[in-house]
């Protein structure tokens, strides 16, 4: 199993792109992953940056896993679903330049998707695959499979997810499983990982503090789950996210694909990620 990082793990550090990739090599990450490209230079697009990135990742024997980036089939480009799937397909080019394997985009962050008249998921599910579908056969051509993410509030639960998986019907098109982000909708993780591991082609290390919601806020740095509970990012190892036995079900699926840290917490991502790191390497080794 190769380890990686996922760029975004470094937001709260001042580090560039290019000073993160190095980074990454220097912390002994077998691979690193792309969450879009903030802060581009004026006049850049990421189309035409991403050469550029992939240049530095070569130069420094890193090769890129996966590439992700926001999408909303609902409401975004103003509610166009055509719009928005031609530019997601721009985005499917971007992992290409960057010889990424496989491509993580988001379906909808709508609660409820008002634009469409849509209230719960069943009636927005529709619309969802004819995005994804429509994304995944193009990505298809180019050889890059692509992935939904348990994410958010709306299509975050593990049901949710499958039926999405379930409904695009295609072999390109799986899950980016999240192993932490099941807690932002109060679900239990391990039941969560075991229901979505046959359609996973990706895998997160994530992990998350957690506070009871019928306590006072914690305040700074802690945000609420879906049913009110409190969440805060932690560094692996550090939370409440049951990583071993979510390795176990991993093993026990015979999964063998890529496991990158994505960072969300408050410490100094420096410091932080290299100790997620090496918890996560002893996890592995106990049980793989």
């Amino acid at each position: 199993m190769q380890i990686g990082v996922s760029s975004y793990s470094y937001s709260q550090s001042k580090l560039d792109i290019f000073q993160i990739i190095t980074k990454a090599k220097e912390m002994g990450f077998d691979v690193i992953e792309f969450a879009g490209f903030p802060n581009l230079p004026e006049g850049e697009t990421a189309l035409s940056f991403a050469p550029r990135v992939r240049e530095a990742c070569d130069k420094a024997g890193l090769k890129v896993a996966n590439y992700t980036i926001w999408a909303d089939f609902i409401n975004g480009s103003n509610g166009d679903l055509k719009a928005e799937i031609e530019r997601v397909k721009d985005e499917v080019r971007v992992a290409e330049i960057l010889g990424a394997p496989g491509m993580r985009h988001d379906s909808t962050w709508g609660w409820p998707a008002t634009k469409t008249g849509a209230r719960g998921f069943d009636d927005a599910l529709p619309i969802l695959v004819e995005g994804c579908r429509a994304v995944t056969e193009f990505a298809a051509e180019l050889g890059i499979k692509t992935m939904v993410e348990n994410h958010g509030y709306f299509c975050q639960d593990s049901e949710r997810v499958e039926k999405l998986v379930n409904g695009v019907d295609h072999p390109n098109f799986g899950v980016l499983l999240d192993m932490g982000n099941f807690l932002v909708v109060d679900e239990d993780p391990t039941e969560a990982v075991g229901r979505l591991m046959p359609y996973t082609f990706h895998v997160h290390a994530k992990d998350f503090h957690i506070k009871s919601g019928n306590g006072p806020s914690p305040g700074q740095g802690w945000f609420s789950s879906r049913g009110g509970n409190y969440l805060r990012g932690a560094i692996v190892g550090h939370g409440e996210v049951p990583i071993v036995q979510v390795l176990k079900i991993m093993k026990n699926a015979k999964y063998s694909g890529v496991l990158s840290i994505e960072f969300e917490g408050i410490e100094d991502p420096l410091k932080a990620i290299p100790i997620g790191l090496e918890n996560l390497k002893h996890y592995v080794a106990s049980v793989y």
